[in-house]
């Protein structure tokens, strides 16, 4: 089976497919001939992932899953949410976006906070949405050189380290990427 991933993320590209069994190929936006930024202009994490899918599906003709990730910090109200990526500028820098949430949260007790995946699916004419939650905490600094985003600063529920410390194998088992992407591949099993 050939679907498309509709990202540009090596990073992501990478974690997925280590994660999807070998019986389904992954293609890329570039090996595909999708060179065009794909608007993310919905107002939720949800919203953005079904466009990506949709233009991929509806251009190019292709079975296609997108995903769309968002940080949600409960003592920010939410943020950055789906403005994760861009939170400190379009530039999209980690390390910039990393210190507006040190620098907003300062030495507030309130650390809560979750990273939310929403990944859909359009195969064969329907749609599906997987929907992955990592509970956690913001720490004070960073710490690790693992992962990519905000992982040095997310301590994930039941962990001393944050995401960016903990092996690849461990932090796919635990991801909000992760779970989302079992579901996808639980349900991929089924259609064949």
């Amino acid at each position: 089976m050939q679907l498309v991933f509709a990202s540009n993320n090596k990073n992501k590209i990478k974690e997925i497919q280590q994660l999807l069994p070998d019986s389904i190929e992954i293609l890329s936006l570039e090996s595909i001939g999708c060179h065009e930024e794909i608007p993310e202009t919905a107002e939720t994490i949800e919203g953005n992932a079904i466009l990506k899918a949709n233009y991929v599906t509806e251009k190019y003709g292709y079975n296609c899953f997108a995903d769309d990730t968002g940080l949600e910090i409960e003592a920010l109200n939410g943020e950055p949410g789906v403005y994760s990526a861009r939170y400190a500028g379009e530039q999209k820098d980690a390390n910039d976006n990393m210190e507006k949430v040190l620098n907003a949260l300062g030495d507030s007790n309130n650390r809560t906070a979750q990273f939310k995946t929403v990944i859909a699916l359009n195969i064969n004419g329907e749609q599906q949405l997987f929907t992955g939650i990592a509970k956690g905490e913001i720490t004070i600094e960073k710490s690790g050189n693992k992962g990519f985003g905000y992982d040095p600063i997310f301590r994930p529920e039941g962990y001393q380290e944050t995401f960016a410390d903990l092996e690849l194998a461990i932090k796919n088992k635990i991801s909000h990427r992760g779970k989302a992407t079992q579901m996808l591949i639980s349900y991929l099993s089924e259609v064949k």
